[in-house]
């Protein structure tokens, strides 16, 4: 049998496909994720074997949610930047990177569908699968449960309730965009009222969750992941929007976001991530996972009993850009409010 020299070198440019310049010993791609790792990890894998490509990712930590991945892109940009790709679990801070000029345009196909709201116009970012701001309360308890936020102000709703201290995360970005509504020193006060009316500050969403399911607190104010979570445990919970009816704010609805960061390296394989990240099939997964996170592509199916925003109920208008822009010096006040 005779065998060509092109037929004995095929599977090595094969397996050589994968890399971005066909050499490299490192991985095609590298990046850095503040969604949950057993939210996001198996769908990177499903990425990895339908492209050949090798994704090393960094997942962040339960204690420093988004902000400090967010604070490591900004650090190593200035001598070695090493994440090809941001997967936030958020939105401000992922504009905080384009205003810092470290992000990279693309305009994915798979983008169409979702709102505008949600897209930057310079398609430096896009926003998908998000999480909606609401009170997880027990079921089995009589007390009252608020429907305003400023019920959170009035001692018979409060001293039943509890809330993450707005440091990181989603409450933290909540927090910044009710003090761009009220104004930075009247939203300080908000916290102070509700503190002395006898509302418990916890060290996280998952915090007070747990604590409410638990028995220590009537409600808590958290995210509709957690509260999937609860409800799927078993624990005589519900779910209530606030802010509803005529002249009311509405929800605050905050999806998870992803940009390309400008590394210089494996542009192509961040566009093809992108692309696999912004379908309607992770949409898919993401709200059929313990999270149920809610998708952004109109149409795309969902769990039965899960409520779909501006049909089920009214959603917040946010300045997202105006929210990237004040987050930081809004972390710092809130900071030095809490943690003394």
């Amino acid at each position: 049998m005779r065998i060509s020299r092109a037929t004995l070198l095929l599977p090595l440019l094969t397996l050589a496909c994968g890399h971005s310049d066909g050499m490299s010993s490192g991985p095609d791609l590298v990046v850095y994720c503040s969604l949950d790792q057993d939210l996001s990890e198996n769908i990177i894998a499903k990425f990895e074997a339908r492209t050949g490509f090798t994704v090393e990712t960094q997942f962040d930590v339960e204690r420093n949610k988004t902000v400090g991945l967010v604070n490591r892109i900004i650090a190593e940009a200035k001598n070695n930047p090493r994440a090809d790709v941001y997967w936030n679990n958020e939105i401000a801070h992922t504009l905080r990177l384009k205003d810092a000029g470290l992000t990279v345009a693309y305009q994915s196909p798979a983008a169409d569908g979702i709102p505008a709201a949600f897209r930057d116009a310079d398609h430096h970012w896009t926003g998908f699968a998000a999480r909606a701001r609401v009170i997880l309360y027990r079921t089995d308890r009589e007390g009252l449960v608020p429907e305003k936020l400023d019920d959170f102000l009035n001692p018979a709703y409060a001293v039943g309730g509890a809330m993450a201290q707005p440091l990181t995360g989603t409450t933290l970005t909540n927090a910044t965009v009710l003090s761009l509504q009220r104004g930075n020193d009247a939203m300080l006060s908000w916290f102070a009222a509700a503190e002395a009316a006898g509302l418990s500050f916890g060290a996280g969403n998952a915090d007070v969750m747990r604590r409410t399911t638990h028995g220590d607190f009537l409600w808590c104010f958290t995210d509709t992941d957690d509260a999937a979570k609860a409800i799927a445990q078993g624990h005589p919970v519900a779910v209530r929007y606030l802010e509803q009816g005529d002249g009311s704010l509405g929800v605050l609805l905050i999806p998870n976001s992803i940009c390309i960061l400008n590394s210089g390296k494996n542009l192509d394989a961040a566009k093809q991530f992108l692309d696999y990240i912004l379908s309607v099939e992770v949409e898919t997964q993401l709200a059929f996972s313990v999270a149920q996170q809610i998708p952004l592509h109109v149409g795309v199916a969902m769990p039965a009993g899960v409520q779909i925003p501006g049909q089920d109920y009214q959603v917040m208008a946010v300045d997202w850009p105006a929210v990237a822009a004040a987050i930081s010096a809004r972390a710092v006040a809130f900071q030095e409010a809490f943690v003394k």
